[in-house]
């Protein structure tokens, strides 16, 4: 008869075999009820937000208070800084868990993926842990018509709708620089815009429970990546400034000036264009600090879909930019530098039964950190090929030890060490860089050569990079 054989009848089974099966049994529920309760995992990426938010700053912050709020169930860094200053570099470091000195994979228009055809991406991992992965708006680079993107990392995906330009620039401006570089209210509908698309797909997503797998999903926030435009209401009541300091570049090395020599039109542009139309650059500032309102907003939805799906308490929570921005700040607009501000990030982890609500750690850490800490949080193998290293310790007690600086790169031979108190620069040329944080959070004054501090540059000189891999080509238009 089916089933007799495994009745607890002396008849049909010797004692042995009786508990042997017992054993078993006992395991295998485990192992099933184990995987039942495997967190799901959502990853939200916000493109160019900076540091000048109420999160991280108090000085004429843009407010934040959905970041607040997902801060306040879990853990936020507050030096937490991009593996590299640049959409690409910076994305494939954290996806891939290897920094562009491993891959080298240094620009915007290197092919990642011709450089790495066997790395796995993070999306791929949990893929082959059985999760249902899936994700929508801008997770890998958005640029050659969605070249970038990798099909293998996910189930289903929504790729970012195109950017709709309103026919004419908006600012005043048709002189300065392209429709990328446009700011303004638009578009008049907010359903229209391409972060709400996004939202509404991840929310879809969050709420279907028909999938019994564990749920990874990856939403790609693109505001608030130029051109600057937010729907009306994330302009109003905005007073938000930069903080400068005049003839900035004076005691900037060589290095510096020959990396930003081809960025210095953004902030010349600008200030011809202030002179001609006064309030241009007020406007754009305040139009930079909608972008980030809007994008704190769709933050905010996703967590009111997240708490109504019922899956908040058994989800992994992570949010992360994949690099600040400047808006003046050292004469200088974009991102594309190793300063502060163009690679200090919004970085937050909420890991069920491990993270306490509203901690923050002060512990310097880049994003390379990012890959194997979700490995290891959700219980995966971990890999010993990735450059960086779980954050676990930390999540588990911010006042751990963390010997380990930040290290950012930009471009071959360029890069950044971050310390608790530190950033050292050393460009390609040998020129140096060096500034005291404590004393001058802004990086008015460059101390590199000052004999003074001789021994904090050998300390920090000591994380540059040896060896670094040779740049990778750059990725066309698909069928050029």
């Amino acid at each position: 008869m089916p089933g007799q054989l495994f009745r607890p009848d002396m008849k049909f089974l010797s004692l042995p075999n009786f508990f042997l099966l017992l054993v078993l049994g006992m395991a295998f529920s485990m192992e099933a009820t184990q995987a039942e309760e495997r967190p799901d995992v959502l990853f939200i990426a916000i493109d160019d937000m900076s540091d000048a938010i109420s999160l991280l700053s108090s000085e004429k912050a843009i407010p934040t208070p959905h970041l607040e709020r997902l801060a306040s169930l879990g853990m936020s860094f507050s030096r937490a800084y991009c593996a590299s200053p640049a959409c690409n570099p910076s994305r494939v470091a954290t996806l891939t868990g290897l920094r562009p000195t491993t891959s080298g994979v240094y620009g915007n228009k290197s092919d990642w993926r011709g450089a790495l055809p066997d790395r796995k991406t993070i999306f791929q991992q949990f893929r082959e842990a059985e999760y249902r992965v899936t994700g929508a708006g801008k997770i890998f680079h958005h640029h050659l018509d969605g070249a970038f993107h990798d099909e293998e990392s996910f189930e289903t995906f929504t790729p970012m709708r195109k950017q709709l330009y309103p026919g004419k620039k908006l600012n005043g401006g048709p002189e300065y620089g392209s429709p990328n570089t446009d700011w303004g209210v638009w578009p008049l509908k907010e359903e229209d815009s391409i972060d709400h698309q996004t939202v509404e797909v991840c929310l879809e997503k969050l709420a279907d429970r028909s999938d019994s797998r564990p749920l990874f999903l990856a939403c790609g926030i693109f505001k608030p990546h130029s051109p600057f435009f937010a729907p009306a209401r994330y302009h109003e009541g905005s007073d938000f400034t930069s903080i400068r300091k005049e003839d900035d570049w004076d005691d900037l090395p060589s290095g510096a000036r020959e990396l930003m020599r081809k960025k210095q039109w953004f902030w010349k542009g600008m200030m011809d264009l202030d002179q001609k139309s006064p309030g241009s650059y007020q406007a754009f500032l305040e139009a930079y600090a909608a972008c980030c309102r809007y994008a704190d907003a769709s933050v905010g939805k996703l967590l009111d879909g997240l708490e109504k799906s019922g899956r908040l308490e058994n989800t992994i929570i992570v949010l992360w930019s994949d690099h600040g921005f400047h808006v003046g700040e050292k004469d200088h607009i974009e991102k594309f530098a190793l300063w502060e501000k163009s690679n200090r990030i919004p970085f937050l982890i909420v890991a069920p039964g491990v993270t306490k609500p509203g901690t923050v750690c002060d512990r310097p850490v880049d994003l390379t950190a990012l890959y194997p800490t979700l490995l290891d949080l959700a219980g995966l193998p971990e890999d010993p090929a990735c450059d960086g290293f779980s954050l676990r310790p930390l999540l588990e007690n911010p006042e751990a030890e963390w010997d380990l600086p930040a290290l950012m790169s930009y471009q071959r031979g360029n890069h950044a060490v971050r310390s608790d108190r530190w950033r050292y620069i050393s460009y390609a040329d040998g020129t140096e860089e060096l500034y005291d944080h404590d004393n001058d959070p802004h990086e008015w004054t460059n101390l590199a050569q000052d004999p003074q501090w001789r021994e904090v540059v050998a300390r920090h000189r000591r994380w540059i990079p040896r060896e670094e891999a040779p740049p990778v080509g750059d990725l066309r238009k698909p069928g050029k």
